[in-house]
């Protein structure tokens, strides 16, 4: 019996030098309790991974917005631009409408015999080959006159400076323009001041 207890002593005391340098919490002693820290270990494992798995969606999700609202960043950069060089001469434009006013008035009111005499007829025909010109420039930059004669009141395009009694016409029918409108592609540029026409008193 001593003899038993001193063999297993000596065991023992093998397995402890063959074991030293190991952790503590890595030896397997094969008793329950080590059972049950495995058990629980495995609990903890798991729960570190659930934790894991939502902390990816998770990341997943917001790299998925950041790209997106980086989507939508590029888009209204892309539409700023588009509009800054499709409007870029918005203000030259609304400017030079002035000068175009003008031209046109000086045109209207030659006279028919001056446009018929030889002395001026140069200075007419330079006057209207102006005009053209100035027609020909807006349209290449998408300044388009507005229509307005005969047609109904728009009041996104047409402003009504007066009422015009009148049997001739349809009430909200424009009769009249003092002041021609534009357009910048599709954009207003000026509306066209107009007389609309109602019914008479």
């Amino acid at each position: 019996m001593i003899e038993d207890k001193k063999q297993e002593t000596a065991t023992q005391t093998d397995i402890d030098k063959k074991m030293d340098g190991v952790p503590k919490h890595l030896r397997d002693d094969g008793g329950s309790d080590d059972d049950a820290g495995s058990e629980e270990k495995g609990e903890d494992l798991s729960e570190l991974i659930a934790q894991l798995k939502d902390d990816l969606e998770a990341a997943k999700q917001e790299t998925l917005y950041a790209k997106a609202d980086t989507q939508n960043v590029r888009r209204r950069m892309e539409k700023d631009v588009q509009d800054a060089r499709a409007y870029a001469a918005t203000g030259f434009a609304r400017d030079i409408l002035s000068v175009a006013d003008n031209l046109s008035r000086a045109v209207d009111s030659i006279p028919q015999e001056l446009r018929e005499d030889d002395k001026f007829k140069g200075l007419v025909a330079g006057i209207e080959a102006t005009q053209r010109e100035i027609d020909k420039v807006f349209g290449q930059h998408g300044v388009t006159r507005i229509a307005a004669m005969g047609l109904p009141l728009d009041p996104n395009q047409h402003q009504a400076m007066l009422e015009v009694p009148t049997d001739d016409a349809e009430p909200g029918t424009i009769v009249q323009e003092m002041q021609a409108g534009y357009m910048i592609k599709d954009r207003l540029l000026r509306p066209a001041m107009v007389g609309v026409a109602k019914k008479p008193d």
